[in-house]
């Protein structure tokens, strides 16, 4: 039907069945939000596939009754999504310091030192084991796209191309060690065998050890109506309630959590073997902070759908507009987020004439779906345009300052999450 085998997930659904909940398995019988389709995110197109056609997935996210996942199903296998993959997390400096500012923090927190062992799952160019680099610390990465593994072992970070679970766990123990420490930043929703995973950080993690996830958070998503976070590399959305169902049952505890800002708001969370660390205070108290946003009846979850529509709709007006009076519109930025916006939107070159980038990977070639260019980032210099669409807009600060430089003839920003507003740029945001 689309060209390449079907996953079990894309089976039941173009066959009429319900997809079945990829940690319980229960049917999935109701829907969080539907944004029709797109093709995948990161599936940015050459020149030369300019006039082939492009496969469309559904992006239509159901939740789970029995276990309350959120989660869309695996229309396609991870090996064609992130084979090769083009988003490289070193060309957001303030990611690379959030991630070197996690390192000195979890260093001293976990007393590690000679003989400790750290593993990062999904550790992309190695823009966080960096940091680890010149201590005593032993470090591994684990990454599935081999062209970014290439830019992470340049750096001097030893990485294994490779998806991670449990087989690939009881290898690494028996060539290595137990982790005193397992990082996953931003991999847990990209992982469509939730169980195989986890049960692999079970074997990996060594009994006193700490495993550290960061995931947008379920809440945030909801009440910033995040939902360009949504796209078929993220398979699934979690809320720190459902986070610990899903570890208890391989007997592993949150034993702590923490709120950070990054991608639109998310949490870090903090996961041992069960009984093996205190639990912190804070994990029952953002739980219970979750209750009223995410119950399912009367609650902006349960009105996410309807809020996101009219997101849609304040987004084309202002662009309507802004068009119709002769103005210049572009894009700053080429996430993945962006790309399901844009589809969404029906966004296309009539309302944006081209879109920058920082990554040269992207230079050169046009987004998914909607085929608008992308270019150096200092095409926006050379044409001046009177507005920048930010797709980024989770990075807004950092990128605002990048573009202070635009003010000079006059230039306005767009961010587009939750509400279309209209920013002067430079600002602190």
């Amino acid at each position: 039907m689309w060209g390449h085998e079907q996953s079990a997930d894309a089976a039941a659904v173009s066959e009429g069945r319900k997809p079945l909940c990829r940690f319980c398995d229960s049917p999935l019988e109701r829907s969080f939000v539907d944004l029709g389709t797109s093709p995948l995110c990161e599936s940015f197109v050459s020149l030369e596939r300019l006039e082939h056609v492009e496969p469309f997935f559904p992006l239509h996210v159901r939740v789970c009754d029995s276990c309350g996942l959120v989660q869309l199903p695996s229309y396609v296998e991870p090996e064609e999504i992130f084979a090769e993959y083009a988003y490289f997390s070193s060309f957001s400096s303030s990611w690379v310091e959030h991630a070197r500012a996690y390192v000195d923090r979890i260093v001293e927190r976990l007393e590690l030192g000679q003989g400790s062992f750290a593993v990062e799952l999904a550790s992309n160019d190695g823009y966080l084991l960096q940091h680890f680099l010149g201590t005593p610390i032993r470090i591994l990465g684990i990454e599935p796209a081999g062209n970014v593994a290439e830019a992470a072992e340049a750096r001097g970070v030893s990485t294994l191309v490779a998806f991670f679970g449990a087989d690939l766990a009881a290898r690494i123990v028996a060539e290595h060690d137990r982790a005193d420490l397992v990082i996953g930043n931003n991999v847990l929703a990209q992982v469509p065998d939730l169980n195989d995973f986890v049960a692999g950080v079970t074997t990996l993690l060594a009994l006193k050890g700490t495993a550290t996830f960061e995931f947008p958070h379920l809440l945030r998503l909801v009440e910033g109506l995040q939902y360009d976070t949504i796209y078929h590399e993220h398979f699934s959305y979690f809320s720190l309630e459902t986070t610990q169902t899903i570890m208890r049952s391989h007997g592993l505890e949150v034993y702590d959590v923490e709120e950070l800002p990054t991608h639109g708001g998310s949490i870090r969370v903090y996961v041992g073997h069960a009984g093996a660390h205190d639990v912190s205070p804070a994990v029952g108290a953002l739980s219970r902070r979750e209750s009223p946003t995410l119950a399912p009846e009367n609650s902006p979850f349960s009105r996410f759908a309807e809020d996101v529509e009219e997101s849609k709709r304040a987004l084309l007006e202002l662009l309507i507009k802004l068009r119709r009076g002769g103005l210049q519109v572009v894009g700053y930025g080429a996430p993945g987020k962006g790309n399901t916006l844009l589809n969404y939107c029906g966004i296309r070159t009539d309302f944006l004439s081209y879109t920058v980038d920082r990554n040269p990977y992207k230079h050169g070639r046009y987004l998914p779906g909607t085929r608008i260019p992308i270019f150096d980032t200092d095409k926006i210099a050379e044409t001046k345009p009177d507005y920048i669409l930010v797709l980024p807009w989770n990075l807004i600060g950092e990128i605002s300052k990048q573009l202070a430089y635009v003010a000079e003839w006059g230039g306005r920003l767009i961010v587009p999450i939750p509400r279309a507003r209209v920013l002067a740029p430079g600002l602190t945001v």
